[in-house]
């Protein structure tokens, strides 16, 4: 048996971790033992898409490519959190955090980079600690803080005015924030638009809202602990309470010089991607110089991987890199725009140019030799696949200029994608060909999803997906596949959600992993765990039978983890209501324990951040509290205004009611997490009509109960299931509401996607009406889930597992 060769990746981003890939679908696992340092406690998600979590379009579970279970399943070892610190090319070994060293045989630096920082004072409060309230935005973790910041501030301050700075500001402008972008340039995005492209963009976006200064230097951030404002070249100042630096990046090198390698603005590569210094040594992604370019987009680092996973494998033993052919996308919802290729034209070349700047529309070519050299499309993207595939693949241009600009049925019209021929591009973010889409239909997947998911097109940015969708249909000759897969409720078991409670009934399966033996022939599908977990303990309450494997981490430990490995305890205060002597209790545990935040949160309780893994138990035991389930799908809060217990309009007793909601459901798990609130008259202080059940007291001692509402990354009001008179009976039908949910909801889906797909009228019909027969039977199974729970943070006494509550162990 040929031993294994050791490849270290260092670098777990989008370049690193899809190396990996590569190299495992080229057959890698049987001639590779993998190893990847990842900086961050999370698995690869795809950062193409933050800007969609920042504006709330997008949900940051939703954007991961590979969670950690990929990484175990697939054989590859992650250290997950640890970051390189030393490169020993003599030893051949690479040491990180925490003592791990892990010996290579090849090694590849894919360290990305990092956000360019600009010598100015008050960035910093102390040490290397940011102020409170300056962000950058690079890392799903900094996108989760600008959030959380964006629900305390007003006005909002964007430095930087290129790419990434306009789709910060766009996310912050839906967040409701006042937003303002200061770049020193006199142009938006001066790197890829012209200045009448970028006098266009800029009115568009003033358009949207958002406030733009050029030619605006920063000199300093305002404020003592806190943003106070920023301070410019000229002397003016500006106030705001948060400041996003989107400035540019810078590649992240300091380990390849510690190396010894070759660096100038990126580690140095040669065509095999291997540095000048070492040839067991290569680079790629953004911190990878290649014939005197670094690339700091997505296309080229995975161009790149493909490459090397060729050499690598030895599928193509001379792969040769020759450089990526550029494009970028601005992603903001109102904006659409592409810049491919250069700017300005060199002598000789031609340029076909149109605008028409009272509907925010400009196109520019950059015609060389025949062939397309650089464009700008602003406001129509109607002829974009037609001109990224002529760029790509250097396509000879009709002499009719004007078949470039508009589809006008000549050699380049964009819709008719049977004129594409196979090597055309249609996923650029992927770099996924017309004919690999081809492919996939003839391989047998006839559906949109199948098809994405066997080839990864549509996976990056989306913009893709239409033509997908066209390709698919055109290769399936018109007959698409109705692909009962769409529709199982986990990947791993061929069943409906309906069809899978039925059989685990019928079968008595109890655990997830008797699912799997009994209804997907034995095969384990890590990433369908959870989902099966989630609906066995519906199903069997106590009588489910708990395996570690099928939970996350939050939910091994009965805590929510942070960005920096330590966790957050969030104790249950019903109701919002809180004694002296439990405000002393959790002001000495915070002491006893160095926690480094104490923060009240937005349901109305009390959140300890910083707290070690193994401190957890000793936390909990000291606290003496029940557990708040700040960290798991299930009933979290029920937030409560005074009622008429205090309030001069209060017409109901809500602070009353939402305790003995929160008592009867606490720990109640569900397909997502429910928050709830009471409201003591229609003024609706507590926002009970956005929660995923809320009770508004009205006139004549009655309570409206409202169901799917939602605040979050999506606002609805929620709609009203019925109008009661007794706590008793909104304690029913809430309890219906949630029980019914629970039972037919897809795993993940929020109460407000639910209701909007089973309809108000059914709902009503069902849980008021009684048209179906089954509340009895509802009553009965929401009253076995109470009656089944158990505070979790008892578990504290007994740990199941003696690594439980332990610190990280990294054996190598």
């Amino acid at each position: 048996m040929v031993k294994k060769q050791r490849l270290v990746i260092i670098g777990n981003g989008m370049a690193g971790a899809r190396l990996a890939e590569e190299v495992l679908a080229q057959g890698g696992r049987d001639s590779f033992e993998i190893a990847i340092f990842g900086d961050e406690p999370l698995g690869n998600y795809n950062r193409i898409l933050l800007s969609g979590v920042l504006g709330g379009t997008q949900d940051p579970e939703d954007i991961f490519l590979n969670p950690l279970e990929w990484y175990e399943k697939n054989g590859v070892r992650l250290h997950v959190g640890v970051r390189a610190d030393q490169i020993d090319r003599v030893e051949k070994s690479v040491y990180g955090a925490g003592d791990v060293v892990e010996p290579y045989d090849k090694l590849v630096v894919a360290t990305g980079s990092s956000p360019f920082l600009p010598p100015m004072p008050g960035i910093y409060a102390d040490g290397s600690a940011f102020k409170k309230g300056v962000h950058v935005f690079r890392t799903l973790d900094d996108c989760r803080q600008i959030i959380d910041r964006a629900g305390m501030c007003d006005k909002a301050a964007v430095i930087g005015g290129g790419l990434l700075g306009l789709e910060v500001a766009c996310g912050l402008l839906n967040r409701g924030l006042e937003v303002h972008v200061v770049h020193r340039a006199p142009q938006l995005m001066h790197s890829q638009l012209d200045p009448f492209a970028s006098a266009i963009l800029k009115q568009n976006i003033e358009h949207m809202g958002v406030h733009i200064h050029l030619q605006k230097m920063t000199m300093a951030i305002l404020g003592n602990g806190d943003v106070a404002g920023l301070v410019f070249e000229d002397g003016s100042c500006m106030d705001c309470d948060m400041v996003v630096i989107a400035a540019g990046v810078r590649p992240n090198v300091e380990l390849a010089q510690q190396a010894g390698l070759t660096v100038e603005l990126g580690i140095v590569v040669n065509d095999n991607l291997s540095s000048l210094d070492d040839p067991e040594v290569f680079a790629i992604g953004e911190c990878a110089q290649h014939r005197g370019k670094v690339y700091g987009l997505l296309a080229p680092a995975w161009e790149q991987a493909r490459v090397l996973a060729d050499r690598l494998t030895g599928r193509n033993p001379r792969a040769s890199y020759e450089g990526s052919k550029v494009s970028t996308r601005l992603k903001t919802d109102g904006v659409d725009l592409l810049c491919i290729g250069e700017i300005e034209p060199s002598e000789g070349d031609e340029v076909a140019q149109y605008s028409e700047p009272s509907r925010s529309i400009y196109k520019k070519l950059l015609i060389r030799d025949g062939r397309l050299a650089g464009a700008i499309l602003l406001g129509d993207g109607a002829m974009t696949p037609a001109l990224l595939e002529a760029f790509n693949h250097e396509r000879e241009l009709p002499e009719n200029r004007a078949e470039l600009l508009f589809p006008l049925g000549g050699a380049l019209e964009s819709p008719n994608v049977a004129d594409l021929p196979d090597e055309a591009q249609v996923c650029n973010c992927n770099g996924i060909s017309k004919g690999k889409i081809v492919a996939a239909v003839k391989a047998g997947h006839r559906s949109l999803q199948t098809v994405c998911d066997a080839t990864r097109a549509g996976t990056g940015c989306g913009s893709c997906k239409r033509q997908v969708h066209a390709i698919v249909e055109l290769a399936a000759d018109g007959l698409m596949a109705d692909d009962p897969s769409e529709r199982y409720y986990v990947p791993g078991v061929p069943l409906t959600k309906v069809e899978l409670i039925k059989a685990c009934k019928e079968h008595g399966l109890r655990s997830v992993s008797a699912v799997f033996k009994t209804l997907a022939g034995g095969k384990e599908d890590p990433g369908s765990k959870a989902a099966l977990a989630s609906v066995l303990k519906t199903i069997w309450g106590e009588e489910y039978e708990d395996e570690r494997d099928a939970r996350f981490i939050n939910d091994r430990v009965h805590a929510n983890i942070q960005s920096d490995g330590t966790f957050s305890v969030v104790p249950r205060i019903f109701g919002g209501v809180v004694t002296p002597e439990q405000l002393r209790r959790l002001a000495e545990v915070a002491e006893k324990y160095n926690v480094r935040m104490v923060k009240i949160t937005g349901g109305q309780r009390i959140d300890l951040l910083g707290i070690p893994k193994e401190s957890l138990p000793q936390v909990w035991r000291d606290l003496g509290m029940p557990s708040g389930h700040a960290y798991t799908r299930a009933f979290r809060t029920c937030k409560t205004c005074v009622g008429n217990t205090f309030c001069r309009y209060g017409l109901g007793d809500s602070i009353g009611l939402g305790i003995e909601i929160e008592k009867r459901l606490q720990g109640v798990e569900a397909p997502h997490k429910l928050k709830l609130a009471t409201a003591g008259c229609p003024r609706n202080c507590s926002e009970a009509t956005t929660k995923d059940v809320g009770v508004v007291a009205i006139e004549g001692g009655k309570w409206e109960v409202y169901v799917g509402g939602a605040a979050g990354s999506r606002v609805r009001k929620g709609d009203v299931l019925c109008v009661v008179e007794l706590h008793a009976d909104v304690l029913k039908y809430a309890g219906r509401f949630i029980q019914y949910y629970r039972e037919h909801a897809k795993y993940q889906e929020r109460t407000y996607g639910f209701v909007e797909r089973v309809g108000i009228e059914k709902l009503h019909r069902v849980l008021v009406d009684d048209a179906a027969g089954i509340c009895q039977r509802l009553d009965a199974a929401i009253q076995a889930a109470v009656d089944a729970h158990v505070d979790p943070w008892q578990e504290a006494a007994n740990p199941v597992h003696p690594s439980q509550f332990s610190g990280v162990l990294t054996v190598v």
